[in-house]
């Protein structure tokens, strides 16, 4: 029987990958809705592609010109924009799974929706549990959704952990800690005296994957591997100090489970997102997915080391903002948002950006994450906060 889709996020990476696992299973999988934010293009190329019943953008300027295009090619495709747009085509009745794909806080209310209406959640927004893991957890439980990881670390964690086939989830009943590894990114071995002159392009060029600049950015500065923990904290239901980092440069192995018996199982693959995407397509079912299987003797070698604080200091702050809990995961998340965006656009250094974080993170409070509203309110004084720091600060110069 045919899986439905709705892909919020269609045109970025983890989009673009989904649909191409998707098309070479004619026979499993149907596209629904599509959504973008403003990548008209790539989005017509997809309705041309999967012929979906909705694609959705984000106003109206672009809604009418997508539908323009798409009555010219002769396609009867209806096209909505803006966040009510994406919340009905994530918890519309067609659609059986909803991949929420969107990258950063603004995926966070189609996330959410999908786990209220009891949805197949494929989970590649790991924001909607870094801002409100609680509150989303508690809502996918109610609703009886079932969420399966497509971030490489935590699908392969879900590959390693003890399954119930009957509930479709993973137990991590005796685990002793979850290893999450990250290859270190473009700046592993640079000279730390050199990072306040790193450029947008440097931090964007990812050693191992091909990604979107803002999450390459954040690659480079470890708070993705942060960001990951606290995502991986609410998934499994595993205590932060059961929760370890280890850099592994070659992105072979995508992460580990240690059992109390001393055993360490790991998921291994080549560094393509497709793996983990058609697994949780198809899980507990295998399917093709297009990425070649690994070749060990060529690799050679499979190196690690613990990840050093002074030059990855965004690691550090997310471990701390797990340890805090409440509304600290929406400060976190909004203010590296911000700052992000700025150091893409050269207003500040590279190196700014933990310190406008953690700036954010001393001077505001900390609640309890008891409702959308409260998560908000947390994410909107954070992005204020951050903005001011941001503008305060020295721009870089460039030569």
């Amino acid at each position: 029987m045919s899986q439905r889709l709705s892909i919020l996020g269609s045109t970025g990476s983890i989009g673009v990958s989904t649909l191409d696992v998707v098309g070479r299973h004619p026979d499993r999988f149907s596209v629904y809705a599509l959504s973008a934010h403003r990548n008209l293009d790539r989005l017509f190329e997809q309705c041309v592609a999967h012929r979906p019943q909705v694609a959705v953008v984000a106003d109206a300027e672009g809604a009418a010109v997508l539908s323009a295009r798409l009555v010219q090619s002769g396609l009867k495709i209806d096209v909505a924009y803006g966040p009510q747009a994406l919340i009905d085509i994530a918890e519309a009745a067609e659609p059986t799974t909803v991949v929420a794909a969107i990258v950063g806080a603004a995926g966070l209310q189609s996330t959410l929706a999908a786990a209220r209406a009891g949805k197949r959640i494929l989970l590649a927004n790991k924001e909607s549990l870094v801002l409100s893991g609680a509150l989303f957890m508690a809502t996918a439980e109610r609703a009886g959704a079932t969420l399966l990881p497509l971030d490489s670390e935590h699908n392969a964690i879900f590959q390693c952990l003890p399954q119930v086939p009957s509930e479709n989830r993973a137990t991590t009943r005796g685990v002793e800690k979850l290893v999450l590894t990250a290859s270190g990114g473009p700046f592993r071995e640079r000279e730390l005296a050199s990072l306040d002159d790193v450029t947008p392009d440097e931090a964007c060029a990812h050693p191992n994957w091909v990604m979107g600049r803002k999450i390459s950015v954040d690659s480079a500065s470890m708070m993705n591997k942060g960001l990951e923990v606290i995502e991986a904290h609410w998934l499994f239901n595993m205590p932060p100090q059961k929760i370890e980092v280890l850099i592994h440069p070659q992105s072979v192995i995508h992460s580990m489970a240690t059992y109390t018996d001393g055993s360490t199982l790991a998921q291994l693959g080549n560094p393509d997102m497709r793996t983990p995407i058609a697994h949780a397509l198809a899980f507990p079912d295998r399917v093709t997915s297009g990425v070649a299987s690994l070749n060990l003797a060529d690799i050679g070698k499979l190196t690690f080391e613990a990840p050093d604080l002074r030059r990855f200091p965004c690691l550090r702050l997310a471990f701390d903002t797990l340890h805090r809990g409440g509304t600290a995961g929406a400060l976190l998340n909004a203010s590296n948002e911000i700052a992000v965006a700025a150091f893409l656009e050269g207003r500040i250094r590279f190196t700014a950006i933990a310190q406008v974080v953690e700036q954010v993170l001393d001077a505001l409070p900390v609640g309890e994450a008891t409702s959308l509203d409260v998560v908000l309110d947390a994410d909107r004084r954070a992005r204020e906060l951050a903005a001011s720091i941001v503008a305060r600060l020295p721009a870089p110069a460039r030569s």
